[in-house]
């Protein structure tokens, strides 16, 4: 669906660049757009990496399973069918805490290896279990107390203060936290419903 879409605006913005008889700007901004593209996956990548280092290191020097272990009364409420000790509490900790530091691209790792889990625990299952969709929905709300990304871009782009959405940003995410956090809870209720229903009839 993407493709479409993206390959109409295309079609669609040389077409009208050639009616206005602005095809020569419309050339000029592909490329400067291009070059600018490269230079902030180069800027990103550089922070990309640091931050994925620096959970390698938190992770070989035990700071990730102290995270962890605060996170558990936050981690069997949302998730209260995993096996206490298994590697994906881990995982979803990991993923959660890059998260809240802003750290989307740290984090995508962290949530895959914790997606690939939860599969092998529904018996790799095509159909998504109940974890499998609270893990996407909370990694969706994203609860961020230092949007790092968007810092980045807004440095990038030469915003004057580029920390000044802090304030909003954490608003905004705790009240997508707190939403998605609430139908996880309720979806999970009522799947469960209707699992003991399916099993007394």
């Amino acid at each position: 669906m993407l493709n479409y879409l993206w390959g109409f605006m295309i079609v669609l913005g040389v077409t009208i660049g050639v009616i206005s008889g602005n095809i020569g700007e419309v050339s000029k901004a592909t490329i400067n757009s291009s070059k600018e593209a490269v230079m902030l996956c180069i800027t990103m990548l550089g922070i990309m990496a640091m931050w994925t280092g620096i959970m390698h290191v938190a992770k070989k020097c035990g700071l990730v399973a102290a995270f962890t272990k605060a996170l558990r009364p936050v981690i069997r409420f949302l998730y209260p069918d995993l096996p206490k000790d298994h590697i994906v509490n881990e995982h979803i900790a990991s993923n959660m805490i890059a998260n809240i530091l802003g750290l989307g691209w740290a984090a995508t790792p962290m949530g895959l290896m914790a997606m690939k889990e939860l599969k092998a625990l529904n018996n790799d299952s095509e159909i998504a279990s109940c974890d499998m969709c609270t893990l996407l929905i909370i990694n969706i709300s994203s609860l961020q107390l230092i949007p790092v990304n968007i810092i980045a871009y807004r440095s990038q782009y030469g915003s004057v203060n580029p920390a000044e959405i802090l304030a909003a940003g954490l608003i905004a995410t705790i009240c997508s936290t707190c939403m998605g956090v609430a139908f996880s809870v309720i979806a999970r209720k009522r799947c469960t419903r209707k699992r003991l229903k399916g099993k007394t009839r």
